[in-house]
């Protein structure tokens, strides 16, 4: 699923999978967020998440600034290049996972598959060593 889901960003917006998490996460926040609230989110640690930040930064999709809570801290925002690439990938990722997840389920098991991603979803919440995302 991953595969193809990084194959068919890459062909249609040049985005990375892992572009792609990082901007969802920051294009529903204009103030930004902290690298560590970030990681939380999406559930990467740290290290990995600097590193692909600084690739992101390098191509102008997101930049990091001072955070207005907290002057000792910076956050990490959406340029509009990167809010650009979001809404231009969007569509086509969205048609994909349509395509890939639940197109090939007849009706009668949409609602049972729902159902279960979301007890798994509140399990692994639940269950896992990650922090906290931010709410």
């Amino acid at each position: 699923m991953n595969y193809e889901m990084n194959r068919q960003l890459q062909a249609d917006s040049g985005l990375s999978l892992a572009d792609y998490d990082v901007l969802v996460a920051l294009s529903d926040n204009d103030a930004g967020m902290r690298v560590s609230d970030l990681a939380a989110q999406i559930g990467w640690e740290r290290s990995r998440l600097s590193h692909q930040l600084r690739r992101m930064e390098e191509r102008g999709l997101t930049e990091r600034r001072p955070s207005v809570e907290d002057g000792r801290t910076s956050n990490v925002v959406l340029t509009a290049n990167g809010r650009r690439a979001i809404t231009e990938a969007a569509p086509g990722h969205v048609d994909l996972v349509r395509a890939l997840f639940f197109d090939p389920l007849p009706d009668n098991l949409l609602g049972p598959f729902t159902a279960a991603l979301e007890h798994i979803h509140v399990n692994l919440d639940h269950n896992s060593s990650l922090p906290p995302a931010p709410s």
